[in-house]
């Protein structure tokens, strides 16, 4: 029977690619036994042949990876650990979980990550505490814990390629630049989040057009330096500092200010908060409310304002000192705040989810503002195990399922 997965679907994986290494038949063999027991087993019978092959590309990218240490898996954790307390989004992680070591928990977090990420319908909202998805786990797992302690399973050597380098020696600049590339373009860990990404690079093409290649190349190169990837929506550069130094990249040194050159307060942020007396953020039923808004707050003209807004409803406004207002639409309902008369119970259950994974739906620094206040309570993944999800596991829902749309500016 033919290989689930071809040679070039793995080695275009691997960090020495278009190179080749001594280790990669092994993993290869292994890749495609992973691939071959999901598809034998039927484990994850509905999500097609090459969802079920970049599962088993994942696992073997995180089975080399664990055996190496190579640094990405690890700045995973560690950095959730950092943001959330804990070693990973969604799990409890007992006492059998050891860091930087093959785990169940890390298995089955790859394998909804794999899927969830890499679906282009409503499979994308998958719970991670799915059923079907926790039981495949468990095989995989075992699976792989019997390589990872078989004695005769060699070290993957292209895994190593972050060992040694230092970020800030011109003499290293190349390879920095082909760690960072593949990181960014290929890795296990940082491609499934990426995937809507390049979709909607895709969609914003038009490929019948000669250059159409170089304008995707182009876009591909611009994103790798301006947007943020992998599950934690993290930016290159931190993606980069974190395995290779170990610690997230020093901020950039703002420079002293003269007190009279503070910038300006935001015109509209004057006038909303002296409207408001003082908060930053109002909710309005209709357009017809927020246009009243626009036309006595902010003193706007006596006519339809916005009026492409018109068709809408559930409206928030939220303004910033200097960056001004923000306006949402459809979203009130699901936000749980004081002060916000649309909200509603019933509705936020079967919608809240969308304010964190919907790109587009809801702006970043709304959606920041709102979690930061647990303002979206009741936000649960459909068909689920029915638990809402607390405040860390929803911003690292925003983070992976949103990529820019949250932690862009």
């Amino acid at each position: 029977m033919k290989d689930p997965i071809s040679k070039e679907q793995f080695l275009i994986r691997q960090p020495a690619y278009p190179q080749t290494t001594l280790t990669d038949p092994y993993y290869y063999r292994v890749a495609n036994r992973l691939a071959s027991i999901i598809r034998d087993e039927r484990l994850l019978d509905g999500w097609g042949e090459s969802l079920c092959s970049r599962v088993a590309l994942g696992l073997t990218g995180y089975l080399q990876d664990i055996l190496t240490d190579s640094g990405i898996w690890r700045s995973f954790i560690e950095q959730c650990h950092t943001l959330y307390g804990k070693w990973l989004p969604y799990f409890e992680c007992g006492e059998e979980y050891v860091p930087h070591e093959l785990n169940e928990a890390d298995v089955r977090f790859l394998v909804w990550y794999t899927l969830a990420m890499s679906a282009d319908d409503d499979r994308r909202l998958l719970d991670p505490h799915d059923g079907q998805t926790a039981k495949a786990a468990v095989r995989l797992h075992a699976e792989l814990d019997r390589i990872y302690d078989d004695p005769d399973a060699p070290v993957p050597s292209d895994y190593h390629i972050s060992k040694g380098l230092e970020l800030n020696n011109p003499a290293e600049a190349d390879d920095v630049f082909h760690f960072g590339n593949w990181l960014f373009m290929h890795c296990y860990l940082m491609t499934p989040a990426y995937a809507m990404s390049i979709a909607e690079m895709t969609a914003g093409t038009d490929l019948r057009a000669k250059d159409a290649h170089e304008q995707l190349r182009h876009k591909l190169e611009e994103s790798m330096m301006e947007d943020p990837t992998g599950p934690l929506a993290l930016y290159l550069r931190e993606w980069l500092f974190l395995i290779i130094e170990g610690k997230m990249p020093p901020r950039p040194r703002m420079k002293v200010k003269d007190e009279e050159a503070e910038p300006a307060e935001h015109p509209y942020y004057t006038r909303f908060m002296a409207y408001t007396d003082g908060e930053p953020i109002r909710y309005f039923h209709t357009y017809a409310e927020l246009n009243r808004f626009f036309i006595e707050a902010l003193g706007w003209g006596e006519t339809e304002n916005l009026p492409q807004l018109k068709p809408y409803s559930d409206f928030v406004l939220m303004v910033n000192r200097e960056k001004g207002m923000l306006a949402a639409r459809d979203v009130a309902k699901s936000i749980k705040l004081p002060g916000n008369p649309c909200y509603d119970a019933s509705y936020a259950r079967a919608h809240a989810i969308d304010l964190l994974t919907v790109r587009g739906l809801c702006p970043g620094d709304l959606l920041r503002y709102v979690l930061s206040r647990n303002g979206l309570p009741d936000a649960v993944f459909p068909a689920g195990h029915d638990a809402p999800l607390s405040v860390a596991d929803a911003d690292f829902t925003a983070r992976c399922h949103l990529q820019k749309y949250y932690r862009g500016d």
